[in-house]
């Protein structure tokens, strides 16, 4: 046995096949759900996998999967694994272009899709040759174009629900797809031994990681129930994946909402006793908030232990308001990325003050961008990580040279974000490089501005973008979505808000007022839309 997801979730499976995996709850409001044993998702897993062989996708070829969150989702990134097929998350969001460029990037051959996406599907199939076998969740729309697609309960019915399949590999692959912040799409590629310990903590994210394989399971078996994982983001972000399957190899269980509605998650937490939710930032922490003040108060949130987030910041005055809500719950602000998986977690006196303060494991640096060496106590650098990180950009040789590196016997994996180290080897996270905006020569990261903003108490959200600027170069401009009923403040009044929590040359020059602020499906930030719009609203 290796260090092979599908290796390691049988063996789970062995060990509490009667134990409940897997709950989904359907169209928030239907009451419509699901309940899946550990035995009967391994089952269904590998009908699917069966299947997917059986039509000629072969071992290393890649499956997109464009779908929202469901069991079918699950089921085929395991079916996936088990088959030795290479799962590819897709963005749902995703319009023509932008699907067109992703199914020919990953060179996908066999794509898992929702029905309400066949149109879209449609006009991107000409641009992905390699594209032949496709699979379709639920029923088409009337009018939508037709595609030549297995249903999907077909395809269940049609695969042995044995197991029966090849020897697999510690090296065999996963890709995700990230958007990042400028460009296109890119896709990380992971040997599944390195995803294991580096994104879902050897099996033990929070403890010692397993020395052996066969460890997982003795200790599922050594171990009781009674966790309940609740990922509240989409699958197809990466995290919510890696969070589920952090859930299986405890040998827990995983709920599972198809779209996110704050009310309905609520509902969720109380009624399946959630111990541990996942979230990306204000974007989902702020509903939730405004919920539990107002139509759910009453909720019972008292199983509810720990709420961590990852992509995005839950900030000090959101997560203020929460926690009188929740009194007892512990909000975790974890840092990570696609390229590394989990680098560590926000310390108790990171804030406004001080900074995005991190205290990272042993295997994250601050590194000088071009020598890779340790920077300094105080001298920023690049967050960088080694060990198990990823094999590089699949079919990106020139960002792969730039963000992978090799010093000694060790690969490294240079991340985006900007950092200092202290004496103590904490770290003050700057934000995101490509992000920084440099107003008459002085650097202001968009992040630290937007905590300042959201402390506002009529602001609901905030981005910062820089607009360039005759004078200065570029100037901080503030793209803000106010509460509802909430006066409309003048840019004074916010930059008098901010002087005292920022230094001048950090406070908004530029203030737009947006009816929504512009994210991700998962909650992170779409810098490229809130520098458009304060571009525009500067001419």
């Amino acid at each position: 046995m290796e260090y092979n997801l599908a290796d390691l979730f049988e063996s789970v499976v062995d060990v509490v096949p009667d134990r409940e995996a897997l709950v989904y709850v359907d169209h928030p409001g239907t009451g419509a759900e699901r309940r899946l044993t550990y035995a009967r998702l391994d089952e269904a897993a590998n009908r699917i996998a069966h299947h997917l062989a059986d039509s000629g996708v072969r071992p290393g070829e890649h499956l997109g999967l464009h779908l929202y969150n469901g069991v079918e989702y699950i089921q085929t990134v395991l079916g996936c694994l088990k088959a030795r097929i290479v799962p590819v998350n897709v963005n749902y969001r995703y319009v023509e272009e932008e699907l067109a460029y992703l199914y020919q990037d990953a060179d996908l051959t066999a794509l898992v899709f929702d029905a309400e996406f066949t149109d879209r599907v449609a006009a991107a199939l000409p641009h992905a040759p390699a594209l032949r076998h496709l699979v379709r969740v639920g029923d088409p729309a009337p009018g939508a174009a037709a595609l030549d697609a297995v249903a999907f309960e077909d395809a269940e019915a049609a695969g042995s629900p044995g197991r029966g399949f090849p020897a697999r590999s510690a090296d065999d692959q996963f890709i995700i797809y990230t958007g990042g912040t400028t460009g296109m799409p890119k896709g990380v590629m992971w040997r599944q031994e390195d995803l294991f310990f580096a994104g879902l903590g050897g099996g033990a994210p929070t403890g010692e990681p397993v020395k052996r394989p066969e460890e997982l399971a003795e200790r599922v078996a050594a171990g009781g129930e009674g966790i309940t994982f609740f990922p509240t983001p989409p699958l197809m972000h990466g995290t919510s994946t890696l969070t589920a399957f952090i859930g299986f190899n405890f040998g827990q269980r995983v709920v599972l909402h198809r779209k996110y509605v704050p009310e309905e998650v609520l509902r969720t937490v109380e009624k399946e006793r959630v111990t541990s939710m996942s979230l990306v930032g204000d974007a989902m922490l702020r509903p939730l908030v405004d919920a539990l003040s107002g139509p759910m108060k009453d909720t019972d949130c008292s199983a509810l232990f720990s709420v961590s987030s990852s992509g995005a910041i839950m900030s000090d005055t959101v997560r203020e308001q929460f926690q009188a809500l929740v009194p007892n719950v512990m909000l975790l602000n974890n840092f990570g990325s696609s390229e590394s998986g989990f680098n560590g977690t926000a310390t108790a006196d990171s804030g406004p003050q001080r900074g995005f303060r991190v205290q990272v494991n042993s295997r994250t640096r601050v590194v000088d961008p071009v020598t890779h060496e340790p920077v300094a106590v105080g001298e920023p650098g690049r967050i960088a990580q080694r060990g198990h990180v990823p094999l590089g950009y699949y079919n990106d040789p020139k960002k792969t040279a730039e963000t992978f590196f090799q010093r000694g016997d060790e690969r490294w994996v240079l991340l985006g974000d900007m950092a200092t180290v202290d004496e103590e080897g904490i770290v003050t996270v700057l934000g995101r490089g490509s992000q920084c905006i440099n107003t008459g020569g002085e650097k202001v990261y968009p992040e630290e501005v937007e905590q300042a903003l959201k402390s506002h108490p009529d602001v609901y959200d905030a981005l910062v973008a820089g607009v360039p600027d005759e004078t200065w170069g570029n100037h901080v401009a503030a793209v803000v979505q106010l509460r509802e009923g909430a006066p409309r403040p003048s840019l004074e009044d916010i930059q008098t808000h901010c002087r005292t929590r920022l230094a001048g040359y950090k406070i908004p020059r530029q203030l737009v007022l947006a009816d929504t602020i512009q994210r991700s499906p998962s909650g992170k930030a779409d810098y490229r839309w809130a520098r458009s719009v304060a571009v525009e609203a500067a001419r």
